[in-house]
């Protein structure tokens, strides 16, 4: 949170580099000593406008309380139970190649739980607080594999901190979508209102754009995660083939407009690198890429 009002200065600073940012993109490609996976890329420099102390405490009260009311209406499940073991088994197979990622992971208190709910859903919090809702799990009757693909991706967006990422980004559009919108109202001599709302929905459409980004990018830290622990990246094209057959029929936005890259899009691109990951699945299983078997899912769970 800010506490003084910025200088003029300091915005036209720091709309500058918004710009800049959102013309020629946040990630340029860093060198590597590795020859395979996916190629780990520099994080936006947008997060320097972004405490990550700050963050990584808001978080760390967000999952405590979490886990606190969830406790209290007896929806966190046991430390003993066997999900729960499962899960945290696959997050210490995963864990150890945080850091190729993001290097102040190592530092990291990790933390996974177990929520006792039908939604389809998981996430990762800065510094590694992981939950996983019982739904997304026997809804979609997930293998070890396919549970690799989630958490990884979810651990994904919080190495590469998309939080803070997100944070900057929204700010600096609708900075840019004001002033913006400030400079067409005098150039055109018009209400600064009607050209406001129109570059305020061009910012909104950045951000979702950069949504999409963070998306995928998340999709490929997970495929490369699961990869090096073991898991067979091919799981990400069968997990988002049960995702399509769940959501079938529900009715979803375009994906234009969307937050999430579509289920076919995901695919699309997991395809595309999949020469990359699998070569490190077979190194990890000890075999050559051609000798790998074919991937095996398990049927979605009927009701």
């Amino acid at each position: 949170m800010k506490t003084a009002k910025p200088t003029l200065h300091k915005f036209h600073t720091f709309a500058l580099l918004a710009l800049a940012v959102c013309a020629g993109g946040g990630h340029a490609a860093a060198p590597q000593g590795e020859p395979d996976g996916i190629p780990v890329t520099r994080m936006s420099r947008m997060r320097v406008f972004s405490d990550p102390q700050q963050f990584e405490q808001q978080s760390k009260l967000q999952y405590t309380q979490l886990l606190s009311e969830a406790q209290q209406k007896q929806a966190l499940v046991a430390a003993n139970h066997p999900q729960v073991l499962r899960l945290r088994a696959i997050a210490k197979r995963l864990i150890p190649y945080a850091t190729r990622w993001n290097p102040e992971a190592a530092r990291w208190q990790w933390e996974v739980n177990l929520l006792n709910s039908k939604q389809v859903n998981a996430f990762c919090m800065p510094g590694g607080r992981i939950a996983f809702f019982s739904g997304i799990l026997t809804q979609l009757n997930l293998t070890d594999d396919e549970v690799a693909i989630v958490m990884g991706h979810e651990i994904g967006h919080a190495l590469r901190e998309h939080g803070r990422e997100r944070a900057a980004k929204s700010e600096a559009t609708n900075l840019v979508g004001k002033l913006a919108g400030a400079g067409l109202s005098a150039w055109l001599g018009v209400d600064p209102r009607l050209t406001g709302a129109a570059t305020n929905a061009a910012a909104q459409l950045t951000v979702l754009h950069f949504s999409r980004e963070e998306e995928t990018e998340a999709d490929m830290v997970g495929l490369d995660l699961a990869a090096r622990a073991g898991y067979d990246p091919r799981a990400g094209i069968a997990l988002w083939q049960k995702m399509g057959a769940v959501s079938q029929g529900q009715g979803q936005p375009l994906p234009f407009l969307s937050t999430h890259p579509s289920g076919d899009s995901r695919i699309a691109e997991m395809n595309k690198n999949m020469s990359l990951v699998l070569p490190v699945y077979a190194r990890a299983k000890g075999v050559k890429p051609d000798a790998l078997p074919a991937y095996r899912s398990s049927a979605i769970a009927t009701r």
